[in-house]
This record gives C-alpha cells, structure tokens and sequence, in this order.
C-alpha cells in the first residue's frame, strides 16, 4: 500500500478533494492513475493488488471513491465490490475493465458501483469521473447504458444473484412524472437533458431525481438505470428517448 508525498487540495469550486483507494494488479496501471489523479489535485490514499487488499484498504482508510479492476486475483473485483459496499456504503465504486462490453459490467452495476471505465481512459476523464461519482453521481453515458440495455435487457436479474439481492421498491410508488424522469435516466440522460426535454429548471429535475430515489430505495443513477430496465421502463432496441409532452397533472 502506498500514499501521495502530500495532501491534495480542493478544486476550483472548493469542493473537498475526493480521497481515492486504487485496485489493480497491474502496478504500471496503478502507479500510472495514482500519477494522474495526484497531478489533478485528487488525494490517492491507498493502492491494492488485488480485491483481498482493495477491502482490506477500504476499511482501514474510509476512501471516498475505490478504481477497482474487475479482473485480479485472489479476488475479483466484483466480489471485492460487493463486500467494500455491504461494509462501506458511503464508497463509490468505480470498475475498471480492458474491454467496452465486459459481460460482468451489468453484474457490477447491479451490485451497487457507480460505473465503469476502460483502463485506456484520458487522464482529464480519468479525473473528471473520480469527482463525479464522490459527489454521488453515476459514470452512465447514452451510449454506454445502450449498449447495457441491449445486452442485458429485461429480466437479466434473474440471472444475476447481485441484481436479485437488491431489494427496491416497484416505479408503482412514482407519480406520473416521476416515472418519465427514471424512463429517461434509463435512457442515460444527464439532468441538464431532462430539464431542455421537460421544459424544466435543472433544480425542478434535481428534485424530480431525488424523490425517485427516496421512493424506490436507489443510492444513486446507475441502480436507477438497472432497475429502468429491469422493470421494463427501457427495452432493448428503444435506444432513443422519446421526447415527453406537457407535464402531467399531480396531486399537491
């Protein structure tokens, strides 16, 4: 295990800089993400060669955000996720995997990470991902979760022991508006995209979110994309969101 020469500092909005366990059993990949996250002012407080050492890490240094290779040994990094997650649920998991289309990447999602990214990533999106998932934001591009829906589609939690064992409540408890609101983060759009496609204020949307959230029990975007398709939401070849009409009438 090792840790930056000094601390690293808050970014320009005064934001805390995130504090960052890596996992990978590669050490080139290791040394070189550490690398790039210090230079950007984000605090590397650990690395791990395995997922044994990646939970062990997280209990001893409470990171924000854990980069946690799927493929090691000793441990993989999805059951490395699951276990950092059952004793950590303020950690951010983030996947890290060789390949766009990785079969165990719907498994990880549904396990509770925050997303994935691929080990060629750049160093300014390698940054920018870490600070968004530690403010509880998910890594899910359109494209990334068209590429989710077409490969897993509806009913794949039947297949997944992870995605079974996540107990939510059903999109039954959302209003009418809240229920475009998840179809559309099933469809991967960003906050700012619901607000121009609903003609809403991004804080109207922000609220919309969160709400949806608290109903159905969720910590974050990429459950919310899980359990969109999963309950059917979003299907395999409605890859384009539509864009909703007036808002409907809710109560209060």
């Amino acid at each position: 295990m090792t840790t930056p020469d000094a601390p690293a500092t808050p970014d320009e909005t005064g934001v805390p800089a995130p504090r960052v366990v890596i996992a990978d059993d590669q050490d080139l990949v290791r040394t070189g993400f550490r690398l790039i996250l210090t230079a950007r002012g984000i605090d590397v407080v650990g690395m791990a060669a395995d997922g044994v050492e990646a939970v062990a890490a997280v209990r001893r240094l409470r990171p924000d955000v854990v980069l946690l290779d799927i493929r090691m040994p000793n441990m993989d990094g999805l059951e490395a996720a699951r276990r950092i997650l059952a004793e950590a649920p303020y950690c951010r998991v983030i996947m890290l995997t060789t390949f766009d289309l990785d079969q165990h990447v719907y498994e990880a999602l549904a396990a509770g990470a925050s997303g994935f990214l691929l080990k060629d990533v750049t160093p300014a999106h390698l940054a920018a991902a870490v600070r968004l998932v530690s403010t509880g934001d998910a890594l899910l591009a359109p494209s990334i979760t068209r590429r989710l829906v077409e490969r897993c589609g509806p009913g794949a939690a039947a297949a997944n022991p992870a995605a079974a064992d996540t107990v939510h409540q059903e999109p039954a408890a959302l209003t009418p508006r809240e229920r475009e609101v998840l179809t559309l983060m099933g469809h991967g759009l960003s906050n700012a995209e619901m607000a121009r496609a609903f003609t809403l204020s991004e804080a109207t949307v922000k609220t919309h979110v969160a709400r949806i959230f608290a109903k159905l029990s969720l910590r974050d975007r990429a459950q919310a994309v899980v359990l969109a398709y999963e309950t059917g939401l979003v299907t395999p070849g409605s890859v384009t969101a539509a864009r909703p009409g007036p808002p409907p009438a809710e109560a209060g």
